[in-house]
């Protein structure tokens, strides 16, 4: 499994591949350098010991020799660090990037079935530590791996004993991390499920912060909080126990395995053996330290690497959920004209409740639907699968004669147009809320939708009119919100409009006002209209009352009221109530 996920890993690197040739060569120039100042320094030191005249001069241009090998080493080791972290940045952005793509083309449904604030721990969190991982990890590996071969030669070269039993007692080291890694695998991935999990906790009550005051649950939140937080405490505890033992294990081993090489080689320098002497001893355990290391940074990195798949696994399993991408062989629709057609539709959230049963509706150009019906009886349900939200179980729903599963997502809802019950604005002036809806709208465009939409005297109210800057904290009611977002439908002006209770949040007589307006624009437009308020859909060109996800009802406001059936029922029990 981490196979696949580093090879996933990895096909992120492709477009960058000028980093890692930067990071290989920056990597080989640094390693070479540490890799020659201990063979100087081993000469010098044979110049200065031994019965022979001290030649000063020769020490003298090796170390100049020296500390000119160590300039270089440490610009190579400093374009080393630059390339590598270009090469996980830009590797983490695109990773990103397919991460927000991911939630913008992702069906309705797999985003229903999760917790927002797992899906931004996801998009930040997680590949925050994919980053961190990849950073020592392309440094570490480069550098090791020169490092490895390098040493192993020169230590052969000098000294063909000794270097056996480096070669023989290193893998104790690495056995020591790879044992303490395996271990510590499970803990990382439940640390970073738990992580998910607090993300999704925070952002719900965050968002619902006003509910749990006014009901007095805050210190029952506090206390749901704290119980996940010592969870996740306790997973980290364990994750940074495995990590923080893999180093000082590994430093440990390696000590005892050097110490043994140093009384081994001064006690062949001695027996005057192999041709050994202090110099060519210091160099060789320079070069057995060298080796050593990167199996040290190495096991130092593996903790961080156990995070960063564990990390890497979730990213993954999200950008795996298929999206619109799957239909982009589909035809695209290029002029809808809005005649929609419902045959035996069934729909069905879960196996336990059926929302759509058996549904068969027509619906020429033009025709204004009023949908109504109580709590749960399939109105919003019904909207999502014409706008393929959702798929449908059983049944077909046609456009213009086409299925709308052979249509590309983006043709088939580039022809509707909604307003839904909850306004959404982002930060960012109210002309360019407006012209969301529509790329290079002009000005005149824009301020003719505000008058329509009676937007345009309140927004030139405001400081800086349609300059102003707005969010969901600036202060304007949800009626105004609304209105900005009945302006950006207007602006638009699709084939085909779903209104869903999009005058709930409005006074009467703003309603009022909007509801004139509103016949105009659905004027010659298929529209499909939810609404509380039974007052408002009087004029519709037919009204389907549904219960438990069948159209119960269907008529003229005037037609269901002699039926003095369901309609009836409900639209007195409206009228009475007020």
């Amino acid at each position: 499994m981490n196979k696949n996920i580093l090879r996933r890993i990895l096909h992120y690197t492709k477009p960058y591949r000028k980093w890692i040739v930067t990071t290989i060569i920056s990597a080989l120039i640094y390693v070479l350098t540490t890799l020659i100042i201990p063979i100087i320094t081993g000469d010098a030191i044979n110049s200065v010991v031994g019965p022979r005249q001290v030649d000063y001069k020769a020490v003298t241009i090796r170390i100049l020799i020296i500390i000119v090998l160590f300039v270089i080493g440490a610009i190579a080791e400093w374009i080393l660090s630059y390339a590598s972290n270009e090469l996980s940045y830009k590797t983490v952005k695109d990773m990103r990037k397919d991460a927000i793509d991911k939630i913008l083309n992702v069906d309705l449904k797999h985003l229903d079935a999760m917790a927002t604030g797992d899906i931004i721990t996801n998009v930040i969190t997680d590949v925050d530590q994919v980053s961190d991982g990849l950073i020592q990890c392309f440094k570490q590996f480069f550098t090791g791996i020169i490092t490895i071969i390098g040493t192993l030669v020169l230590m052969f070269v000098i000294c063909f004993p000794i270097a056996i039993a480096v070669v023989i007692l290193t893998p104790l080291s690495l056995f020591v991390a790879s044992y303490i890694a395996k271990s510590s695998a499970e803990t990382f991935k439940l640390q970073s499920n738990k992580r998910g999990e607090l993300g999704a906790f925070v952002n719900e009550y965050l968002s619902n912060q006003n509910i749990v005051t006014s009901y007095g649950l805050e210190q029952k939140t506090i206390d749901d909080f704290e119980k996940i937080n010592q969870e996740l405490d306790k997973y980290g505890f364990k994750s940074q126990l495995f990590g923080a033992l893999i180093n000082p294990s590994t430093r440990f081993v390696n000590a005892i395995i050097y110490a043994v090489l140093a009384v081994g080689g001064a006690l062949i320098v001695l027996d005057g053996r192999f041709g050994l002497t202090i110099g060519t001893l210091y160099s060789f355990l320079t070069y057995a330290s060298h080796y050593t290391k990167p199996f040290n940074e190495i096991s130092g990195v593996i903790a961080e690497l156990q995070n960063s798949l564990a990390s890497a696994k979730r990213i993954f399993s999200f950008l795996d959920i298929e999206d619109q991408s799957s239909d982009k062989n589909n035809y695209v629709l290029r002029d809808p004209q809005g005649n929609l057609n419902l045959d035996n539709v069934s729909f069905s959230y879960n196996d336990k409740k059926i929302v759509i049963d058996n549904l068969n509706l027509k619906v020429e150009k033009g025709t204004a639907v009023a949908i109504v019906g109580p709590t749960g009886c399939g109105k919003t349900t019904l909207i999502n699968l014409l706008m393929r939200f959702y798929d449908v179980n059983q049944g077909i729903i046609k456009l213009d004669n086409y299925d709308i599963k052979t249509l590309t997502r983006n043709s088939l809802r580039e022809g509707f147009g909604m307003v839904l019950q909850d306004s959404w604005i982002f930060k960012g002036s109210i002309k360019d809320n407006i012209a969301y809806s529509v790329d290079n709208a002009t000005e005149e465009e824009i301020i003719a939708a505000c008058k329509s939409s009676k937007v345009h005297n309140f927004v030139m109210r405001m400081e800086h009119g349609y300059d102003t800057i707005i969010d969901d904290a600036s202060g304007l009611s949800e009626g105004q919100k609304q209105l900005i977002c009945i302006a950006r439908l207007m602006l638009k002006d699709p084939k085909i409009l779903i209104l869903d209770e999009a005058t709930s949040s409005l006074d009467t007589r703003s309603e009022i006002i909007i509801q004139s307006n509103f016949k105009k624009l659905i004027k010659g437009k298929t529209s499909f209209i939810i609404a509380h308020r039974l007052a408002t859909i009087k004029e519709a060109d037919i009204i389907l009352v549904m219960k438990n996800g069948k159209i119960v009802e269907r008529g003229t406001h005037e037609e269901l009221l002699s039926q003095k059936g369901f309609y009836f029922e409900l639209y007195n029990a409206q009228f009475n109530g007020e």
